[in-house]
């Protein structure tokens, strides 16, 4: 297997439901793996959280995803953004409607001065998510 660069996204015990959020949006498998199925003795009431997750798509997508371990703390901040991009406006539209659902847009899906359609918003589980769709040369 070559190698390969995806986001991992660390939840406060949304995980789960996050996950099949983004397995509705972008369609493909999702795999779901608990603390408590692996054994881990300081699971606790943890035991039904998600210790990793991995979500693939026919698109050659790969998003990964996990609550954070017992006894660690969560910290959430904005030093990411997930980016998903190509020249499908049909495709990536879609994604865009369904993520800017029920979350916060801080760029409306538009062309911008670069020439491309170009939109950020906020899912409702406090991801930033940037979409662009490329103009296809004339």
């Amino acid at each position: 297997m070559p190698s390969r660069l995806n986001p991992y996204i660390s939840f406060d015990g949304e995980a789960r439901s996050a996950m099949e959020f983004y397995r509705e949006v972008f369609g493909g498998t999702l795999s779901l793996n608990t603390f408590g199925e692996f054994g881990e003795e300081k699971a606790g009431d943890a035991a039904d959280k998600i210790m990793h997750a991995m979500l693939e798509t026919d698109s050659g997508f790969t998003l990964m995803g996990a609550d954070v371990p017992p006894g660690m703390e969560h910290k959430a901040g904005n030093n990411i953004a997930v980016s998903v991009s190509g020249e499908d406006a049909g495709e990536l539209r879609g994604y865009w409607d369904k993520l800017s659902a029920d979350g916060a847009v801080s760029v409306p899906l538009e062309k911008q001065m670069w020439g491309d359609v170009f939109g950020m918003c906020t899912d409702r589980f406090g991801i930033t998510w940037m979409v662009n769709i490329a103009q296809r040369p004339a």
